[in-house]
């Protein structure tokens, strides 16, 4: 009887895809702690595989081999969600039926993705953090991008013009650092979107509203307060709590003081600081940064 009994569990093995240990959230789990009177948590386990022919490198299928995905019981996963290979989703995490998940990304506990949202691979959402929103259009981040603690990403802009049912669009390139409880809403109409480049830093608490247009190697200090339809060119650093009103335009290489309230373009190569922010001269210490030298400043 036990020979038969073990000869039929084996049979039943190969069907079962819970994963008995996840590294990223530290402790062990065994299929007999599931409980088999709720099966929908055993949906999550089974959901379909990017595309084999994919862009992903060898190098990350081989990865992904050695690291299969991780899908946390109570997570609540759709099973009409693309996820990637080396996924790794925490408790309580929800993942909607028209996301993408791309190879290696972590999902911390409570973290949330909706809505026609598309992730790209290996990029990190912290407790907390929400990406996408149930409405018409999408959102788009690709590779290694970090959304910290509590950030809110392409949802519902705070524009009155905007009509429901309108789409709106968020794109987000690769390697930005986007720290904990900032908001970075989609594009008010369709015919327009809210756009961050690469290699951005956004610190803490820093909005980014409906219509942005951001460009490469920006450092947002915390509380900088875009309104919409701003523009920022690339490397311009901003300092702490900061205000930049609707449609102005932010310079490459440019520096804004803390506390400045920006109602006016800011040129490139600049300093500007002050409660209405004033030119202030050339932004020499970020020139000589990024590799500006002295002749090409104009410096004797």
């Amino acid at each position: 009887m036990a020979a038969a009994t073990n000869s039929i569990l084996l049979k039943l093995k190969p069907k079962i895809k819970i994963k008995i240990c996840n590294p990223l959230f530290g402790y062990p789990r065994s299929s007999s702690s599931a409980s088999p009177s709720i099966p929908h948590l055993f949906s999550t386990t089974t959901l379909p595989y990017a595309d084999a022919d994919s862009d992903c490198s060898s190098e990350i299928k081989a990865t992904a081999d050695a690291n299969p995905n991780f899908i946390h019981p109570s997570a609540d996963v759709h099973p009409n969600a693309i996820i990637g290979h080396g996924v790794s989703v925490g408790p309580f995490c929800t993942i909607g039926s028209s996301v993408k998940l791309g190879n290696g990304c972590r999902l911390y506990p409570g973290s949330h993705v909706f809505g026609n949202t598309e992730i790209g691979d290996h990029c990190l959402l912290m407790p907390g953090a929400v990406v996408g929103d149930h409405l018409p259009g999408r959102t788009v981040l690709g590779c290694n991008n970090v959304i910290g603690h509590h950030a809110v990403v392409g949802v519902k802009c705070q524009d009155l013009k905007y009509k429901p049912g309108d789409e709106c669009f968020l794109h987000i390139g690769d390697n930005n650092e986007i720290r904990e409880h900032t908001s970075i809403h989609r594009s008010s109409k369709s015919s327009d979107k809210t756009v961050i480049g690469d290699k951005n830093l956004i610190m803490g608490s820093c909005h980014i509203a409906h219509d942005c247009n951001i460009g490469n190697n920006n450092i947002f200090a915390n509380n900088t307060l875009l309104a919409g339809h701003v523009v920022v060119e690339d490397y311009t650093h901003t300092a702490g709590a900061i205000v930049v009103h609707q449609f102005c335009h932010i310079g490459s290489f440019s520096f804004v003081g803390g506390g400045s309230v920006v109602s006016q373009d800011v040129p490139k190569y600049t300093m500007v600081v002050g409660e209405r922010a004033e030119l202030r001269g050339l932004n020499l210490e970020g020139l000589r940064r990024n590799g500006f030298t002295a002749t090409e400043v104009g410096i004797n």
